[in-house]
């Protein structure tokens, strides 16, 4: 997919392509889709980036409570699953499902969202290290944190679909 065919398709077949790289949340990319033409892949993307940035507290919220458990079994998309297995959160021994499920029941209670971190590139201990961390901020800092990393999850994803 390039940056020339993304200008000039139908706006709802640009939605089917990039829609997945933010969970079951197509309004960013159809809403993004308005401000073509693009000149380059990362124009668009900071286009993306922006009304992530710039949405309602409201939607920020839904972005975030569209992202399933890290480890969980929940409905993952297709990408979500990927990396989930990528970073060893499919495959783990029973003790440690068990205290991944208590940190994320603990965040959850905390924060009333589920924890949110980009996992391509970290290690199951990585991650574990930065629920625990993560469970001494505010909510108003976890809450920026999520968004934040929902942007890097976009941008591997989106990534990868302009260079296949």
């Amino acid at each position: 997919m390039n940056i020339e065919t993304l200008n000039a398709a139908d706006r709802e077949w640009c939605v089917n392509q990039l829609g997945g790289i933010f969970e079951h949340s197509p309004w960013i990319i159809r809403e993004a889709m308005n401000s073509r033409p693009f000149l380059s892949k990362d124009d668009l993307f900071q286009t993306i980036k922006a009304i992530v940035l710039s949405a309602t507290a409201q939607q920020k919220e839904q972005l975030i409570l569209a992202h399933p458990r890290l480890g969980g079994a929940g409905k993952l998309t297709g990408a979500s699953d990927r990396e989930q297995q990528q970073a060893g959160l499919r495959r783990m021994e029973n003790a440690e499902a068990a205290d991944l499920a208590a940190l994320n029941a603990a965040y959850e209670r905390r924060f009333a969202f589920p924890f949110i971190i980009a996992v391509r590139g970290r290690s199951r201990q990585e991650i574990d290290r930065a629920i625990r961390k993560r469970l001494n901020n505010s909510r108003q800092n976890e809450f920026d944190t999520a968004i934040r990393e929902i942007v890097r999850i976009a941008r591997f994803r989106f990534d990868d679909l302009m260079e296949s």
